[in-house]
């Protein structure tokens, strides 16, 4: 008779998981001994690393990934990556190994208090109630993490899996389960009358926007309003082409900033983000009293937080393509592009900072490379000189924390070798997850990290000083080589020093991005320093 693992591996090839992304332990020998040689195992040497090759791999398919944890160590671990992967929409099917069912009631060694571990981040969590119920669960969990686009976890206790199946047992999951995602016509006519009774109307662009469909619908209807379009401050993902001549640049996180930003405009509407994503508190309204609000997203939870005189809950790019048919084109001349001047190359002797990188990846980088941002400190000089040009162009973390981008940059690799992948991290978020560099060697993953190193936490230290510290709390850390490490994980690495090297290496290793077989970490030495901040403006007004 076959066993539960012989159907549970039957139900994996069914939809389509069958890349295997891990950090092996006891409890989940039982169901590795004899992987089948059509399963792929991609091993990580932490399970918040296994979780981050799974969550880019995810973003890069569009589809579930799959993912296997140890018991509470191993969950545990990885509980900070869950949640950056509910955020950023990463659809997982998990697989957590628990002690053997026989005997949990006597708490023996490794046995995991699972449920409620990792918090509300899984958007679905299960304990299948006999070992022949875990096929369903898996089938049932793939549906759950692609309709919901989150982690779904399935604990499945050591023996289940060497159990006699179960053939009668139905699936309590069809292969196949249809949703209708139609849009609301009413609620699009109220947007629609918004918009053609404004005379200074606004997009804002989110990270749910960030399809091919939702590029190019969304710059249709920016172009037939003839209105600039922003990004949702802090978004993840790029949501319009932002080398386009209407694209106005990242929206400041704070209420005032926004306020200012939004003044000239009667109607705001947002398309795949809420309206407004903020980080510093600050009181006051988003926006100007008289300013109409209007949302756009297939995220109800974003739908209903946000402050707005009508919210559409559907797909964007079906969403916005309707409305775009619904609305005249506007007169008069069409509005110039921003300029934006880019900072001055350092002179000889001079230090090298942030800035420089930035700019000279920005000349180099290929139209269809994949930018991963983990570089807190530099995130406003990379969105003023680094512009999404392609759909997945732009990925950072949802959550803000930590250990997101270089595993997600091996992820997205992974599954599409034919573009370029190039992650920007500083050298204090390279070390959250560096382990994850082995990964990226052993499995010839082609990726480019470029690490911007000052040896200290630079966005710590500015918060610290806006603060009223004299000196931080915490040291620098000088002494970290981030060469060396990537070294002794087998990943071959470079040190830059200055402008002269910089663009050599860049001008030999961009190039060949897009065919390279093996990883390069390129540590830049950078002074930490003050922000270039890129003027844009219209004309002769500056923004």
């Amino acid at each position: 008779m076959p066993t539960v693992k012989d159907v549970s591996f039957e139900v994996l090839r069914r939809f389509g998981l069958t890349t295997l992304f891990a950090n092996p332990g006891s409890t989940e020998v039982s169901l590795l001994a004899g992987l089948p040689s059509d399963l792929d195992f991609v091993l990580g040497l932490h399970e918040a690393s296994v979780i981050g090759i799974a969550t880019g791999y995810a973003l890069r398919t569009g589809r579930p990934a799959l993912a296997l944890l140890h018991t509470t160590a191993g969950l545990g671990n990885a509980v900070g990556a869950l949640a950056t992967a509910r955020v950023n929409r990463a659809s997982l099917v998990v697989v957590v190994g628990q002690q053997d069912r026989r005997h949990l009631a006597a708490e023996p060694f490794l046995a995991g208090r699972l449920h409620g571990l990792a918090g509300e981040y899984p958007v679905w969590q299960h304990q299948p109630e006999r070992p022949q119920d875990v096929p369903a669960a898996l089938a049932r969990a793939w549906h759950e993490a692609r309709d919901a686009r989150g982690p779904a976890i399935v604990v499945v206790p050591m023996a289940d899996w060497d159990a006699e199946a179960d053939l009668d047992a139905p699936f309590t999951a069809p292969a196949t389960l249809h949703r209708g995602r139609g849009v609301d016509d009413a609620a699009l006519a109220e947007v629609a009358a918004l918009l053609e009774g404004s005379t200074a109307p606004v997009v804002v662009a989110g990270a749910g926007n960030d399809s091919p469909a939702g590029w190019a619908a969304l710059t249709g209807l920016a172009e037939r309003l003839d209105c600039p379009v922003w990004q949702e401050a802090f978004g993840a993902r790029a949501g319009f082409p932002q080398d386009h001549r209407l694209f106005a640049g990242h929206l400041p996180a704070a209420r005032s900033g926004l306020r200012k930003a939004l003044a000239a405009h009667d109607v705001v509407l947002t398309v795949g983000a809420p309206a407004f994503r903020q980080y510093p508190y600050e009181s006051g309204a988003f926006v100007e009293s008289g300013t109409r609000l209007a949302v756009i997203t297939d995220d109800p939870a974003e739908a209903h937080r946000s402050p707005a005189d009508v919210a559409v809950v559907a797909d964007p790019a079906e969403a916005v393509a309707l409305l775009t048919r619904r609305l005249p084109a506007a007169s008069g001349p069409a509005r110039e592009a921003l300029r934006r001047p880019r900072p001055s190359r350092p002179g000889p002797g001079d230090p090298l900072r942030a800035v420089h990188v930035l700019d000279a990846l920005a000349e180099r980088l290929p139209h269809d490379a994949v930018l991963l941002e983990e570089t807190p400190s530099s995130r406003p000089d990379l969105h003023a000189l680094v512009p999404a040009r392609a759909p997945l162009g732009f990925l950072s973390a949802a959550m803000g924390g930590l250990g997101f981008a270089l595993p997600a940059a091996i992820g997205v690799r992974l599954a599409g070798p034919d573009r370029p992948v190039v992650a920007v991290l500083g050298d204090g978020a390279s070390l959250y997850s560096i382990q994850a560099l082995w990964s990226a060697w052993h499995y010839r993953v082609g990726a480019l990290f470029v690490v911007l190193a000052n040896g200290r936490y630079a966005i710590m230290d500015r918060l610290s000083e806006q603060a009223g510290a004299a000196v931080p709390a915490w040291p620098p850390f000088t002494e970290v080589s981030v060469t060396t490490l990537a070294r002794g994980f087998g990943c071959p690495a470079e040190r830059v020093e200055d402008h002269p090297n910089l663009l050599a290496t860049l001008d030999t290793v961009l190039p060949t991005l897009a065919g390279r077989r093996e990883p390069l970490l390129l540590e830049v030495a950078v002074e930490p320093g003050d922000h270039y901040r890129a003027r844009t403006h219209h004309g002769k007004g500056y923004r």
